[in-house]
């Protein structure tokens, strides 16, 4: 009883996390070594990268309650934990990512840390009403051109937030978040690269790149250059012999607390809600996408199959309970979740092991997180962004359709140059109109005439005579508003009014509203005549919208008919009458 009562709650709610699969008694305790493993180690790569992007989201000078790195941190353990325990996939491993770099910049540039802390809010409700609403599959219909786009933008975006650190320069003024505007500071602060971080820099970049080649895939590469790095600057003292930053000297000695924080209630702005709901949808976008994506690439790689609106609920709980604890907007991770597959994770213990592992580390280690080469964490964020990025569909560009690729280049730039709220909005509005206009071009309105052959034999016309007085016109494909057009401009073609015009309907799948208008101005053009329209062939979901808009009692029941043969002999009705 107990089971069924779940059951059914599950069912009526839509949510069921996988989590509950752990309670089934079929967990063994090699499932649970197995897990535990793969948690430890994807708790390992997940480290350098949430240092990394903690400081990476935080425009220097900001005011926020903890040190940046901290804030990474922080992400990643709650969220982690979180996603994997009320999440709609197994294996899925949640954090902070690589792309809300830009648009958390944004926010915090506008509005401050308490402006991003409510827009997290806002997106995790967003993302909370998705998945109880079902929109989980949706997502899936977001354009590639969109979607490759904006991930090219913001690699790009990435890299170059990552200049000053990768190159030493360290001039006491804050780096412009704006891409044209920071390629001018670039040109303007050149002279003062610093040679030591360079060389630091582009040797963890080189090791991160190349130490998987060595046959040491168990140990990521991220992890060996961070630590190598940190070693060599407390042990050589090149923070101080040599100028090189570290996190302790850009954020304090104290940059990640021995522990997470207490809960704490932001600092929320209510009156800045309005300016936030476009920043807030477009992380709840953002995080729908990458963590849905993750997942599939996780089925891939196990032959299992996610939850989606499952999925949605969890990522938007944990963007709703991160900002109580100092933290930052967060999804699934691809990198992080393959990691967890190829280590051997099956289950979501596996994730919440790596969020505890997340946390062990910062109680036993936090104080040495002070050594750590800020060249280090820059080379790790190239190293994610050069990853990222659809740069092989860039190459392409000359082979794609001239529309797809008119939408992929306006996302880019659009995120590169403004950001990625706009570039989001345009890329969608771009990818609709090259929706319909495609719709517009597969969809067919053409005369039928005696000789055609292409049909079944009940709807047949050759060998079947048409009245005269009777012309029949076939629509082929949606008939939609981008498709209604075509509609009008055969029935301008006709010289003379019919006395019966017959539409054959039955290759039509979708009809919407703008097509419906379109019927509705054909038949009062031949009532005016004196003529008739007779629909045949029309599938459930045209004969229910004609239905509840009360266009039957407009053209008359008799008027609908099921096949062509039925349509000749109202037609003959009709004529017969007249």
């Amino acid at each position: 009883m107990k089971e069924r009562k779940e059951r059914s709650w599950a069912a009526a709610l839509g949510y069921r996390p996988k989590s509950l699969e752990l309670l089934s008694g079929k967990f063994t305790p090699a499932d649970l070594g197995r897990d535990v493993m793969a948690g430890l180690t994807v708790g390992m790569i997940a480290l350098p990268l949430a240092l990394a992007l903690g400081i990476a989201s935080v425009p220097t000078g900001s005011e926020t309650p903890f040190p940046a790195p901290a804030l990474g941190i922080f992400t990643a353990i709650i969220a982690g934990f979180l996603i994997s325990a009320l999440g709609g996939s197994r294996v899925q491993i949640g954090g902070p990512t690589a792309a809300f770099i830009p648009i958390i910049l944004l926010i915090i540039e506008k509005h401050g840390y308490g402006g991003l802390m409510m827009a997290t809010v806002m997106a995790g409700v967003i993302l909370v009403i998705m998945g109880l609403a079902k929109m989980g599959s949706l997502i899936k219909y977001i354009p590639w051109p969109v979607t490759s786009g904006f991930t090219t933008g913001i690699a790009v975006a990435i890299i170059a937030t990552q200049t000053g650190d990768f190159l030493g320069i360290h001039t006491g003024e804050a780096a412009p978040r704006e891409f044209l505007e920071r390629l001018h500071w670039l040109g303007r602060h050149i002279g003062e690269v610093h040679v030591p971080s360079v060389l630091l820099a582009v040797g963890c970049l080189a090791v991160i790149m190349f130490w998987p080649r060595l046959g040491f895939r168990k140990v990521p590469g991220s992890i060996v250059a961070m630590l190598g790095a940190t070693v060599l600057v407390a042990a050589f003292g090149w923070q101080e012999n040599l100028g090189i930053s570290t996190i302790g000297s850009k954020f304090g000695s104290g940059a990640i607390p021995a522990g997470l924080p207490a809960i704490s209630w932001p600092d929320f702005d209510w009156a800045m809600m309005r300016d936030l709901i476009g920043p807030a949808t477009a992380i709840a976008l953002l995080g729908a996408i990458e963590s849905l994506l993750s997942a599939v690439v996780a089925d891939g790689l196990t032959n299992q199959r996610h939850d989606s609106n499952t999925e949605l609920v969890a990522q938007g709980i944990a963007n709703i309970v991160c900002p109580f604890f100092g933290g930052l907007p967060a999804t699934g991770a691809i990198a992080r979740t393959s990691a967890n597959v190829n280590n051997g994770g099956r289950s979501p213990l596996a994730g919440m092991v790596h969020a505890l592992t997340l946390l062990g580390i910062i109680l036993l280690f936090a104080k040495w997180a002070a050594y750590v080469p800020m060249g280090a964490m820059s080379a790790v964020l190239v190293f994610v962004a050069l990853r990222m990025g659809e740069w092989h569909e860039m190459k392409r560009l000359g082979r794609m359709p001239l529309s797809d690729a008119a939408v992929l280049v306006t996302t880019f730039a659009l995120t590169v140059i403004f950001d990625l709220v706009i570039a989001v909005e345009v890329g969608m509005v771009l990818a609709a109109i090259l929706f319909i206009k495609r719709v517009s071009e597969t969809t067919e309105v053409s005369q039928v005439l005696e000789s055609d052959v292409l049909e079944s034999p009940e709807q047949l016309v050759s060998g079947k005579e048409i009245p005269e007085g009777v012309r029949v016109y076939r629509i082929f494909g949606p008939f939609l508003f981008g498709a209604a057009e075509k509609m009008e401009d055969a029935m301008e073609r006709i010289e003379e009014p019919p006395k019966v015009l017959i539409l054959r309907l039955h290759l039509v799948s979708a009809m919407d509203a703008t097509a419906l208008n379109a019927l509705e101005s054909v038949v009062e053009r031949l009532k005016k005549h004196g003529g008739s329209v007779i629909l045949s062939g029309l599938h459930r979901q045209p004969l229910d919208m004609l239905r509840k808009a009360g266009f039957i009692e407009v053209i008359g029941r008799p008027n609908l008919v099921a096949h062509f043969d039925d349509a000749l002999v109202r037609a003959r009705e009709i004529l017969g009458a007249a």
